[in-house]
């Protein structure tokens, strides 16, 4: 069963910087797209940033310059690097990945449980 464990999040003041990572396991075939979405209370999840295959990177226009995305491929890890934080990056923060796995034979998309980032004034 594929899994998506996401960890780093917490709280942080403004300005400060913060590091999530997101690894997948289980029985991966072949990894595409990974990557990390947020959400607030009654609000649709957002993208933030994506790392595609062919080392393509996708960012939100509001975290561009202040965020970036990396993957460790031989770990199917993806990183996001947060910095100079506002109190509007406060939300959930979800893992992505769209996969093959060995089980399902299928391309699918998985997400993470969700870690939460708060940005203090």
């Amino acid at each position: 069963q594929v899994q998506l464990v996401e960890s780093g999040g917490g709280l942080v003041q403004t300005g400060g910087s913060l590091r999530l990572s997101c690894a997948a396991s289980g029985r991966i075939f072949a990894l595409d797209t990974m990557g990390w979405y947020r959400q607030v209370p009654g609000a649709q999840r957002e993208l933030v940033a994506l790392y595609r295959s062919g080392k393509n990177e996708v960012y939100a226009d509001s975290v561009k310059g202040r965020f970036t995305i990396s993957k460790r491929d031989s770990l199917n890890t993806v990183d996001l690097h947060m910095g100079n934080l506002k109190q509007t990056d406060t939300a959930v923060y979800f893992c992505y990945a769209e996969l093959l796995s060995h089980d399902t034979g299928t391309w699918l998309d998985y997400w993470g449980q969700g870690t939460q980032v708060t940005v203090s004034a």
